[in-house]
Parts: structure tokens; C-alpha cells; sequence
């Protein structure tokens, strides 16, 4: 039998929905691999298409902010969430956001080099809040959009604070049309993006892994239909493009109505403002997507405490 834990088996439940018994069989068919184990699940139907990395599984903030045509988003790191309602770590996200939105690079070394508001550098500043604060703490990704002619308009949802908290989005509009016109646009779409976890602008943007990856789940469910091979293979490209279109933020439906695409919404909106409208790119940072974070059994903990 492969080796594999009570906690694994949890942790596969938890990303999947599948039950108890299903998810410890198809962690023991994968050899105790959790990544196999959820496409087996899957390709089975057992298991719900949640997407791993929009878990949050790390605390701290994310910060956005926007000046003239250019936005920046940036998450910094925490421990715990009790440091990400402390004012100090609070003003270092925000100072850092202000920092990042004045660089030409969306690299987290450059970022950590460049001159802190009140001395010395971002990193130092970054060391001297770990130290103070006792806690560690991380700059952990930046991404900026810009456009030449339009606007960058910014959101955070579940705010904290302004413009920090758990989901920040900036949508970058590039129009003749005016603010008046485009801020409302820009502000509904991001609160789509927020909800809706686009994984890029269009389909042909989508990560070629990703989609090799669904390719071969559909394939699994097809081949098990028992249907001739070129059925299986329509049965295969259509749920592919189906991921591809739920996945695709232009071509997913809008969250306001139900039934528009996004592309279609934006069409609309330039057609009533008399001049096109294009959304350029998007930045979607959820705090902690993609970090595993360890989870304590605090029960055994205390039991392993009293017992040593």
C-alpha cells in the first residue's frame, strides 16, 4: 500500500468534495501522489474542477494602486493574519504598492532594492518589520498594466483597508472614451475578475500545460464511455473548449447577468460610447494563491506535548 496520511486524505477531500473512501482509493491507485489523485477523481467525476490555486493559503495583504495610466498590484506575506491588521505591516504594503507603481519592472529583487519612503531600501525596511514585528514576512510578486490612452482602474475586494486586503484587481482600459465612461466599465469587470478566477484574457493565452492537462482528464472520461474512437475524440475538443471558454476572461459570462460575455459587454459599452474599447490586460492577485500552507493539529499537539 502507498504511503500516505489521514491529513492527505483530507487535504484531497478538501480540494475535491469527493467523499472519505473515494479520495483514500484514489490516493492508494496513485500511489499517495495528491496532484494524480485529483485527476483521477476528476476524470472519474468525483471531484468538483475547484482550482488549486485559488485557495488562499497564506495571510498577509495585497496592495493595488493607480496613478494616471499605469497601476501596480503587489502581495507582501505574513504569518498570520493578526500582523495583517497591524498598522505598521499595513503601511509597509502600502508604501512598498507606491514604490512598485513608480518602477519599470515587475521583478520582486528590483522592487525589494529601490529606496523605502523613509530611508534605506524596501528590502531593509522589509528586515527591520520582521525583526520588530517578530514574525516572518515576504514581498512575493508585483504586476503592473499600463495603457496609453484610457485608464487603469483598481479594486480590492474584502478590503482591510483602502486598496489592501485579500483580492486586488486592476483592469487597464484602453479607449478614446472618457473616465466617466470607462471607470464604471473598468470597476464591473474587475468585480467579475474577482469572482470568476479568469485564468488569462483569451484562449489563446491560457498556460499550454494547463490545457494539456484537461486534454488528458477528458480523454480518461471519454475513453470510458465505451464510444467509438471519433466520438471520443469530439467528446475530448469539446471539453476542452469548453474549459477554454469558461476559463478565458473575455469569453467567460458575465457574473452581473448571467448570460453576456465579457467580450460582448465590452463591445456594447464602446458601441454606446461612440469609439471602441479595448481591454488591454488585468491583474487578479488572491492573497496566498498557490502556497501550500502546513496546517497544525493542535489537539495532537497538546497530546504530544503532555506525553513528552
Amino acid at each position: 500500500m502507498a504511503a500516505f496520511s489521514a491529513s492527505d486524505v483530507k487535504a484531497l477531500r478538501e480540494k475535491t468534495g469527493a467523499g472519505m473512501m473515494d479520495a483514500k482509493k484514489a490516493l492508494e491507485e496513485a500511489n499517495g501522489d495528491i496532484e494524480a489523485a485529483v485527476d483521477a477523481l476528476r476524470a472519474k467525476g468525483l471531484a468538483s474542477a475547484q482550482k488549486k490555486s485559488s485557495r488562499t493559503a497564506a495571510e498577509g495583504l495585497v496592495g493595488v494602486s493607480v496613478a494616471g495610466t499605469k497601476g501596480v498590484a503587489v502581495e507582501v506575506n505574513s504569518e498570520t493574519d493578526f500582523v495583517a491588521k497591524n498598522d505598521k505591516f499595513q503601511d509597509f504594503v502600502r508604501n512598498t504598492t507606491e514604490v512598485a507603481l513608480g518602477l519599470d519592472s515587475d521583478d520582486v529583487e528590483a522592487l525589494k532594492s529601490a529606496s523605502y519612503p523613509d530611508g534605506g531600501s524596501v528590502g531593509e525596511k522589509l528586515t527591520d518589520n520582521v525583526a520588530t514585528i517578530g514574525e516572518n514576512q515576504q514581498v512575493r510578486r508585483i504586476k503592473s498594466v499600463s495603457v496609453s490612452n484610457g485608464v487603469v482602474v483598481p479594486y480590492m475586494h474584502n478590503a482591510q483597508a483602502p486598496l489592501l486586503g485579500k483580492i486586488g484587481v486592476l483592469v487597464a482600459l484602453e479607449s478614446e472614451a472618457g473616465a466617466d465612461v470607462l471607470e464604471p466599465l473598468g470597476k464591473q469587470l474587475a468585480m467579475h475578475i474577482a469572482a470568476a478566477f479568469p485564468q488569462a484574457l483569451d484562449a489563446d493565452s491560457l498556460d499550454a500545460d494547463v490545457i494539456d492537462r484537461e486534454r488528458k482528464i477528458a480523454a480518461e472520461k471519454a475513453a470510458e464511455s465505451g464510444k467509438p474512437a471519433e466520438v471520443q475524440e469530439k467528446m475530448v475538443e469539446g471539453a476542452v473548449k469548453k474549459y477554454a471558454k469558461e476559463n478565458a476572461l473575455l469569453s467567460q459570462v458575465f457574473v452581473m447577468d448571467n448570460k453576456t460575455p465579457i467580450a460582448d459587454v465590452i463591445a456594447k459599452a464602446g458601441k454606446d460610447a461612440g469609439t471602441a474599447i479595448v481591454l488591454k490586460d488585468y491583474v487578479r492577485f488572491q492573497l496566498g494563491e498557490g502556497i501550500e500552507k502546513e496546517e497544525s493539529d493542535f489537539a495532537a499537539e497538546v497530546a504530544a506535548a503532555v506525553g513528552g
